[in-house]
């Protein structure tokens, strides 16, 4: 009798019920919430799992890669350890941005990623990484290793994203972005959120 592929009965949750990855906290997988083309800002309803909308992006800026989160990730204590001046994380799953050479346009989707580096911000006092990774086979980007293998230009374009997306125009700036690190600390961060997971919400059952 042949065997029968393993497949999941029922939607898995998005956060609690899909894998990090096949390797991390090297290589992740994703789960893409928004893309470059949205121009309203989507995020997981925590307790269904599916995509509710968040808010229309205040300004005319949108995220300039894929922008989803890490599964049984837990931005908590000990990614907020490793933040000077923060005094929590945020209570999220951990952020990653994904570049891609061909577009993207739908969300809901996941993908193979490999970590080579994050951005360092802190929203309201609270920890909020964002993971830089690259998607993996990608035809660009699919050999890059190293944050400093990416344009400097577009990691500009990330870090003014961050610094303004929850900012209307002429609004309050509350996101403070404190800077990029290289994959070695990112891997750290991943670490610590996996860790953050274990801690809140116990072992994931696969």
């Amino acid at each position: 009798m042949q065997d029968k592929q393993r497949f999941a009965r029922w939607r898995p949750h998005p956060w609690h019920g899909l894998s990090p990855g096949r390797e991390p906290p090297t290589h992740v997988q994703a789960y893409i919430e928004i893309t470059p083309f949205d121009v309203v800002k989507y995020e997981i309803d925590k307790e269904t799992g599916y995509l509710r909308v968040d808010r229309p992006q205040h300004t005319s800026s949108l995220p300039p890669t894929l922008y989803g989160f890490i599964p049984r990730t837990y931005c908590g204590t000990r990614v907020a350890e490793l933040c000077a001046d923060a005094a929590d994380g945020d209570g999220d799953p951990l952020d990653i941005c994904v570049f891609s050479e061909q577009p993207i346009n739908h969300a809901e989707i996941l993908v193979n990623a490999r970590v080579i580096g994050g951005i360092q911000t802190i929203d309201r006092g609270m920890a909020d990484d964002k993971i830089i990774a690259v998607l993996e086979n990608d035809n660009i980007w699919g050999r890059v290793v190293r944050l400093d293998e990416i344009p400097p230009i577009l990691i500009e374009r990330l870090m003014h994203y961050f610094a303004t997306y929850k900012s209307p125009p002429g609004g309050e700036q509350t996101v403070d972005v404190r800077g990029t690190y290289d994959h070695t600390h990112a891997e750290q961060v991943i670490c610590a959120a996996l860790a953050d997971y274990r801690a809140t919400y116990g072992q994931a059952i696969s």
